[in-house]
């Protein structure tokens, strides 16, 4: 299954996507670990990568995680990854989103794109009613991406997520399905 968009398009990642996904991950280690947990030197495996796969479709299957590639349209280049996680059903249908791009295309639209492009698909082929995102305050880059696909700032989560040893602030935005 692929999402298509004007300058990407986002699909679910595949077995034989571990090579190019280890490779984003090593060459954006560094950029990447400013917004993430630390990681172990194993997560930069070969095995690593396509095991993280196997554990992206397993949850996929459990309606628990949906994790995309974000590739180029022009030359189908893995630039990015995008997940709706800890999706939550009953009264309150909804999930986390989170995305890294690679640093070397920040400042194309490309992240916004894809985030436009897996709201709407939480919302329509996932029948979410929320997604919500936390941001460091001082990722405004990403804050901006959030705020052009239609997420609204709900408030600061005190000392939310622990980054690279330390708990962070995070800014809680979400946007809500305009279908109910």
């Amino acid at each position: 299954m692929s999402i298509k968009g004007e300058s990407i398009y986002v699909r679910k990642l595949i077995p034989e996507d571990a090579e190019v996904l280890l490779k984003l991950q090593k060459d954006n280690r560094d950029f990447f670990e400013k917004f993430s947990m630390a990681r172990d030197d194993d997560f930069y495996t070969f095995e690593s990568q396509k095991e993280r796969i196997q554990v992206f479709e397993n949850n996929r299957s459990e309606d628990k995680d949906y994790n995309f590639g974000i590739f180029k349209n022009d030359n189908d280049c893995l630039v990015g990854t995008i997940a709706l996680f800890q999706v939550v059903r009953g009264s309150l249908q909804s999930a986390f989103i989170g995305y890294f791009l690679d640093r070397l295309h920040n400042g194309k639209g490309y992240t916004t794109e894809a985030v436009q492009l897996i709201v709407r698909y939480g919302f329509v082929n996932l029948k979410l009613h929320r997604i919500e995102a936390g941001v460091m305050p001082h990722n405004i880059g990403s804050i901006r991406v959030l705020e052009k696909s239609g997420f609204h700032k709900e408030g600061i989560a005190k000392k939310n997520v622990k980054i690279n040893g330390k708990w962070e602030d995070h800014q809680v935005l979400a946007i809500i399905n305009p279908l109910d």
